[in-house]
């Protein structure tokens, strides 16, 4: 007996039933839209910022659902036991959904909703990104919630994809820089590091977080502003998440933006390597065959 791992390089997926416990159920059928969703990188056993997903999801979810009390504590302690402590690098995802109706009644929450925790391989990390030069209007509904649209994202995605672009710059009606498709994105004017303006419809993303909590106790100025994509010509740029940590923007395709060859993106990220802590101890299951 141990802790789940996915079977043949595949997906698990474990839902909570009513009762407060998880049990697996088939990843089959169509996917149903999303109502909060959120992920992250375990390496070896050890995770980085945890609890601040686990703040991101379950605010999410008050927001999306009511759902009875102590079932979301229920669930996050339940999908904590499960997540893969042996060698390994995963990206498991916790998921709020609508039921389909297909979902095994003994998975369907009060009110109609699915708590799900997804065990997925991870995929392969990159060290730095190639960029659409050509800035995209922000497709989404719910900006400042992950989940509701992760499908109108990863079509972004894939067309950025096609220009031979590893991310897509998403930016206001009136041209202001908000993030990347999947990515916060921050960038350095001289000795500031800035981000997108608060006020602008972006995600509270972790990783961007640490790095600017991180600039904030070592002195390093830090702004907010509102720019265009112009403005980021000849300056190092970062796109973020909790799967790559820190990518340099290293090219602009598709466009004719200058770039910078990054210079503090090496010692930034290797001080995000240094976060990770190993998770604690799980209950030992019996999962699936």
């Amino acid at each position: 007996m141990s802790t789940p791992t996915a079977q043949g390089g595949g997906e698990r997926l474990f839902a909570l039933t009513p009762s407060g416990d998880l049990r697996e159920t088939p990843v089959t059928g169509p996917r149903q839209p999303l109502l909060a969703a959120d992920s992250w990188l375990v390496t070896d056993g050890r995770v980085r910022a945890l609890d601040r997903h686990r703040d991101r999801f379950t605010t999410t979810c008050a927001q999306s659902a009511d759902l009875p009390e102590g079932l979301l504590d229920a669930f996050w302690s339940g999908m904590e036991d499960l997540l893969p402590r042996g060698a390994g690098h995963w990206f498991p995802r916790v998921e709020l959904e609508a039921a389909p109706p297909s979902a095994p009644p003994d998975t369907i929450l009060p009110g109609g909703r699915r708590l799900l925790y997804r065990l997925r391989p991870a995929p392969a990390r990159g060290t730095s990104a190639r960029v659409w030069g050509l800035a995209v209007s922000d497709p989404r509904r719910e900006p400042r919630r992950k989940g509701p649209d992760l499908d109108a994202l990863a079509a972004v995605r894939a067309r950025a994809a096609a220009a031979d672009a590893d991310e897509a710059l998403l930016v206001t009606a009136d041209g202001v820089v908000l993030e990347a498709a999947n990515s916060s994105l921050l960038w350095w004017e001289e000795d500031t590091l800035c981000h997108p303006a608060a006020a602008l419809p972006v995600l509270p993303g972790v990783t961007a977080s640490l790095l600017l909590d991180r600039a904030a106790s070592t002195g390093v100025s830090v702004r907010s502003c509102r720019r265009r994509l112009s403005a980021l010509a000849g300056r190092e740029v970062w796109v973020v998440n909790a799967l790559h940590g820190l990518r340099p923007v290293t090219a602009w395709t598709g466009g004719s933006l200058p770039v910078a060859t990054p210079v503090r993106a090496a010692s930034w990220q290797a001080w995000l390597d240094g976060l990770p802590t190993p998770l604690p101890g799980g209950r030992v299951h019996r999962h699936g065959p």
